[in-house]
């Protein structure tokens, strides 16, 4: 049996979230659609008040070799690509985080024959840190991703008191100078920062939260390494910050939110790719698998399949 890897002809990377370039979302997804062979790839961006997009996402978009570029986001480019329309294509394949209304729009989409990457809907990040843990670093992480946009949720672990007391002073202290400080402070509101009394505990509230994000800043951190089932990235130490992944580090930052760290992977290569299987038997070949397939078809009450092979195995014996 040989397998082969085929790629989809058209793929379609979206992001929605309008108040900032995230030009960095376009590099981690046109960049292996790209490798992995796609013919066409089309972004779909939300223009600005005047009608123009970024010009870094433009930019980043010509480099990466995107080969259409729509002024259209939210919803309406959800279901743009999936019924199609005179200007915007019906696609294979949707790409891309957005707001909870994008994360719905999409697997709406699924039930009209287009694939989506995952469900990636408003950023999540959770943090363990004991003691060991540098307290602004882990508010500066915090509130990263509470400033994407006002239902994140940034959640804070630790086994320390003394460490939740330092990172909370911390916040309000780093949240005051922030341009997106409105924004952050909404999120921060559905945050948590929650006392553990040890790190088994704290590994089963995690498995069982699933985050998008997952930072550790533990002394233990090989017992949350060897341990974590349920992230969509892991991010080890205190001098490895989110942000890190989001633009520099190299891994892939559309992520599954909301949980669904349990069902799925972030996108990579093989999220741009589908795969064919070949088979071609020999005489030889269905004479010595034919009396097993001839079996398992009599035990299913497959008459029609045992008499493909009984047929074939009659033939031989001529």
């Amino acid at each position: 049996m040989l397998a082969r890897k085929k790629t989809y002809s058209k793929n379609w990377p979206i992001h929605s979230r309008r108040n900032s370039p995230l030009f960095s979302t376009v590099l981690m997804l046109a960049v292996p659609a790209k490798i992995a062979g796609c013919n066409e790839v089309v972004l779909c961006s939300p223009p600005d008040k005047n009608g123009k997009i970024n010009p870094a996402i433009l930019y980043v978009a010509h480099l990466c070799g995107v080969t259409k570029i729509l002024k259209v986001g939210g919803i309406q480019a959800i279901a743009g690509m999936t019924f199609g329309t005179k200007t915007i294509p019906k696609v294979y394949k949707i790409f891309g985080p957005g707001n909870q209304f994008v994360t719905v729009a999409k697997q709406f989409a699924t039930q009209f024959g287009v694939a989506i990457d995952m469900p990636a809907g408003p950023s999540e990040l959770l943090i363990v840190a004991d003691e060991s843990a540098n307290a602004s670093f882990v508010a500066s992480d915090l509130l990263s991703q509470a400033e994407h946009g006002a239902d994140s949720q940034v959640i804070l672990v630790s086994t320390s008191k003394k460490m939740i007391e330092e990172v909370e002073v911390e916040i309000n202290a780093q949240i005051s100078v922030l341009p997106r400080k409105a924004i952050a402070e909404k999120a921060i509101k559905n945050s948590k920062l929650i006392y553990v009394e040890n790190d088994a505990i704290v590994l089963d509230l995690i498995n069982e939260y699933g985050p998008e994000h997952f930072i550790i800043c533990s002394k233990n951190e090989d017992y949350y390494v060897d341990n974590i089932v349920n992230a969509g990235s892991i991010f080890i130490g205190n001098y490895t910050p989110e942000s890190a992944g989001d633009y520099a580090s190299g891994t892939n930052h559309t992520l599954p939110t909301n949980g669904y760290a349990k069902n799925y992977s972030g996108v990579n290569l093989d999220s741009f790719q589908k795969a064919m299987t070949f088979q071609k038997i020999s005489q030889e070949g269905i004479q010595n698998i034919g009396k097993a397939i001839e079996i398992m078809a009599e035990a299913e009450g497959l008459k029609a399949h045992k008499n493909a092979v009984s047929l074939r195995l009659n033939d031989l014996k001529k």
